[in-house]
């Protein structure tokens, strides 16, 4: 038989979550962010929990190349950007909406030859000092966009660095609104905690252009796939957002201890009273960090417990403890829902990991098999 370990990926939950978003977003649009192979979970299998968006937003041409394979034939936004010229002939024949960032692709877009005009979203360095124009640099290169026949529409953009923390986007969207206050098109703002954070109407914030996010477009990745983006100032649960990818395994062996016995490499955990161990069929190689400390919560048979001892290649160690009727077979969830219903946020694994739900998402092993549900 297979081993006993699984992911599930939870359609329902996807819908959720982008009702949950536009309740937070009032009036504006949403893209669908969908880059890192949809966070970890696969197009493919969000895409049907996530059709409901208006547009996606993807990294790259492979990736929008799948949604249109898909069917999808709505907007799709290159959030990068071509990497080089020949990629705007490829931007032509899919319909698809990019990102411009820096004068190279003004240049790409000024010696491309094609007949229909490129819809492009003019980025903005507003702070975050990775990609865009500087705000005294944004409006030469707004100006040498309107000038190519080779471009249709332009939209405005830029990214928030400290949405999720107590810095928030007040500074970053002051030096947006004044830099583009009397430029026409939409405007695209926000990420997943600018959104729940500061998530207002373009209407109401046309009142107060300096102090309030106001976004045509809002660009949500993290919260779609069931992650609070401020935790743990916040978690799920305050946001309303559902669990959109669970991992399981089962218990492949269970060992006693006795006052003095340790577990796994290293020795790092020492048994301190008589205790029951289980031994779960999943590992750092199947994307479960190897740094999570004894301590780390699990759910067995939906009863929470904690792992013990060092996480190794293909097993964990799980106390049994809260759980005493626990044996071989047994279902351990690693993160998401168990099949009592009980929850296990990723959040909470991952700070025991010292990181972010967004990277145990991506490293979900190909060895693992998935299922959607």
């Amino acid at each position: 038989m297979p081993r006993p370990i699984l992911a599930t990926v939870h359609t329902q939950a996807l819908v959720h979550n982008l009702a949950q978003v536009r309740r937070y977003a009032s009036d504006a649009r949403v893209w669908a962010v969908v880059k890192a192979n949809a966070y970890g979970h696969g197009i493919e299998r969000v895409f049907e929990g996530l059709r409901g968006a208006d547009g996606f937003a993807a990294l790259d041409l492979h990736e929008a190349q799948r949604l249109r394979d898909l069917g999808w034939r709505g907007a799709v936004l290159l959030l990068e950007g071509v990497f080089e010229q020949r990629d705007l002939e490829l931007c032509s024949r899919l319909g698809l909406w990019h990102t411009v960032h820096c004068a190279e692709q003004i240049d790409m877009l000024a010696a491309h030859k094609t007949h229909a005009p490129h819809r492009v979203f003019l980025k903005m360095n507003s702070g975050m000092n990775r990609l865009g124009f500087r705000p005294d640099q944004y409006r030469s290169a707004w100006s040498r966009l309107c000038a190519l026949a080779q471009v249709d529409e332009i939209s405005l953009m830029t990214h928030f660095s400290d949405a999720d923390g107590p810095a928030g986007v007040a500074r970053q969207m002051a030096v947006f609104a004044s830099t583009t206050h009397d430029l026409p098109g939409e405007r695209s703002l926000s990420n997943s905690a600018a959104v729940l954070r500061h998530g207002i109407p373009p209407s109401a914030a046309r009142e107060h252009p300096h102090t309030l996010v106001a976004s045509d477009w809002v660009r949500p990745g993290i919260v779609l796939y069931g992650s609070a983006p401020d935790y743990p100032e916040h978690t799920t649960d305050h946001w309303g957002v559902q669990p959109t990818m669970t991992l399981t395994a089962k218990i492949i062996a269970v060992q006693e201890l006795q006052p003095g016995d340790a577990v796994g490499y290293g020795s790092t955990f020492v048994a301190t009273e008589p205790m029951r161990i289980g031994v779960v069929a999943c590992g750092y190689a199947d994307g479960y960090p190897r740094i999570c400390p004894t301590g780390t919560p699990v759910l067995v048979a939906g009863v929470r417990s904690r792992t013990v001892g060092r996480v190794s290649m293909d097993m964990i160690t799980v106390d049994l403890t809260p759980v005493p009727d626990a044996m071989l077979g047994a279902e351990v969830t690693l993160w998401g829902r168990a099949a009592n219903g009980t929850v296990l946020p990723i959040d909470e694994v991952a700070r025991c990991a010292g990181t972010v739900g967004y990277e145990l998402m991506c490293a979900l092993a190909q060895r693992v098999p998935v299922v959607v549900a």
